[in-house]
């Protein structure tokens, strides 16, 4: 198939979006103000930290912001970083409620395992000893990487766009890592266009141990780059495509199919925006156009300085159309529709959204 570079704001290199800080957003006093009144109205009516509705945390002024923020993501550069919030004037109970709140001006929360996690925390678990393998020649999973204190490779969440808060940074490094999925396409069209055809290619990916597994089968298959309406979307982790390989009923990976991920790494890595966290900083990502990873860091508990971040994933309103074969992920590829996350005992994959017999999302 003959394949054209991709154009637009979605296609930058790290020098250049740092250079522009055309991604940056930032809170007002005015902004501020709304959100502690915004908070204050939830306290008075005794409403849990997260889970209330959006209509529960007016933001009249605020919505403006968060409307050009949405935009951003689907149709600009696919990455903002929110700065301005005042993480010393509220503890981890109000800071809850205050990303709740703004994550649901932007969209519609997912269950992020299923146990039913709704806010993520991600801090180290291991408290400082390296996160051993689960079993000798096993892959270590990617919830034991992300809960640890070492690096995170190149990926994707599961969700239209997945938002950190920073609460609380290390003692040094944790620095995220931004790659533009487009200029990776890009790079690769240029070099090794037969490498990127692969990436067009279904990939055997395994899925986490949970109930979508048990319900939908341990492993699915489906391309790590796929086109519709004109727009580039990627579901990728080399964890999940490495665990696949495991099996040994699951076919083997060509070694030209192994060079392409090798070639979309190094191009990622080559290209990246390396953005250290400042405590208060919301980060929201598009995963369809966005790849994201982080640094190895070093906590200090005796100077209270345990990096802590909260994680929202969230369906858009504004998504985009999914490419055929991403139905097996994402169990429905229509736009503007929730999607995603992971699938619940009860079917639902969000707090108001329940999914049918093929893991399509439906309105309960």
């Amino acid at each position: 198939m003959s394949r054209t570079p991709i154009t637009g704001p979605a296609a930058w290199t790290g020098a250049e979006l740092d250079s522009s800080g055309r991604w940056i957003r930032t809170l007002d006093d005015g902004h501020r103000a709304e959100l502690a009144a915004a908070l204050a109205a939830v306290r008075r009516a005794g409403l849990p930290e997260i889970g209330f509705a959006r209509a529960d945390f007016p933001l009249d002024r605020t919505a403006a912001l968060l409307a050009d923020v949405s935009a951003e993501l689907e149709d600009g550069c696919g990455a903002v970083r929110l700065r301005g919030l005042d993480v010393e004037r509220y503890g981890e109970a109000d800071l809850r409620r205050i990303f709740w709140g703004i994550g649901a001006h932007l969209g519609t929360a997912l269950f992020q395992n299923s146990r039913g996690e709704l806010m993520g925390e991600v801090r180290d678990e291991t408290m400082g000893a390296a996160p051993g393998l689960a079993e000798p020649g096993k892959v270590l999973a990617s919830r034991a990487r992300a809960r640890s204190t070492g690096p995170l490779r190149f990926h994707t969440d599961r969700c239209d766009v997945i938002a950190l808060l920073a609460a609380r940074n290390s003692k040094a490094g944790g620095v995220s890592k931004l790659a533009s999925i487009p200029t990776i396409h890009n790079e690769m069209l240029r070099r090794r266009p037969d490498l990127l055809e692969l990436l067009f290619q279904p990939y055997w990916h395994r899925r986490p141990d949970d109930i979508e597994a048990a319900r939908l089968g341990r492993h699915v298959s489906l391309p790590v780059f796929g086109m519709r309406d004109g727009k580039l979307t990627s579901q990728y982790s080399r964890t999940f495509v490495e665990q696949a390989q495991e099996d040994p009923t699951i076919p083997r990976l060509s070694a030209a199919q192994d060079e392409a991920l090798d070639l979309l790494a190094e191009i990622a890595e080559a290209h990246c925006l390396h953005s250290p966290f400042v405590p208060g900083d919301i980060q929201l990502l598009n995963n369809h156009v966005i790849y994201h990873g982080r640094t190895a860091y070093e906590d200090d508990a005796s100077a209270g300085q345990r990096r802590l971040l909260l994680r929202l994933w969230l369906a858009m309103p504004n998504s985009r159309a999914l490419p055929a074969g991403f139905e097996a992920q994402w169990g429905e590829v229509a736009p503007g529709v929730v999607r995603g996350g992971t699938l619940q005992a009860d079917g639902r994959r969000s707090p108001a959204v329940a999914a049918d017999a093929h893991g399509v999302p439906a309105l309960a």
